[in-house]
């Protein structure tokens, strides 16, 4: 879906974020943290500030990073889906070795249920497929959002992901 493309009949209207949007997702990413039950501590918390510059630069590279979100009269920017493009080695079923990766799918409170992080996600998919060249996309679901993404096509992929955090004492 590109900006100017009229929304689908009874979705919500959706537009690419930009740097004056940063604040908006930083707060639209605690409101997701909060709800996954990770502490985000206070409005002040310097995880904040970081996260408000990393929106800022990386929203400045329109090739490889989109914002779609939507907004309320009432309350602003009420939902939003971020995608990056990462580069990993070619392959045979991927010779650009490009990859998407979801994240920061998250809609206020208040306004759930509504489509709008449905709205968001499709603006970003169709992103992913029309201005990119990435034919793989991934994400990480919580129990609340899984059934969203298997309604688009999302699956587990053939081998499971795994992760190891790495403690640094700090």
């Amino acid at each position: 879906m590109k900006e100017t493309d009229p929304p689908a009949a009874g979705a919500p209207p959706v537009r690419r974020a930009t740097a004056a949007d940063a604040p908006a997702l930083v707060r639209l990413r605690g409101l997701m943290l909060e709800a996954m039950d990770v502490p985000t501590g206070p409005e002040q918390a310097p995880w904040r500030a970081d996260a408000l510059a990393w929106f800022v630069e990386r929203l400045g590279r329109p090739e490889e990073f989109a914002a779609f979100l939507v907004e309320d009269r009432e309350l602003g920017v009420v939902s939003c889906a971020v995608g990056s493009c990462e580069r990993h080695a070619p392959g045979p079923a991927n010779r650009s070795g490009l990859h998407g990766h979801v994240f920061n799918v998250s809609t206020d409170p208040r306004r759930r249920g509504r489509g709008h992080a449905r709205a968001c996600l499709d603006a970003l998919l169709a992103w992913f497929a029309e201005d990119t060249g990435a034919r793989v996309v991934n994400l990480n679901a919580t129990a609340d959002g899984a059934g969203l993404y298997r309604s688009l096509g999302f699956a587990a992929p053939r081998f499971p992901a795994l992760q190891l955090r790495i403690d640094t004492g700090a």
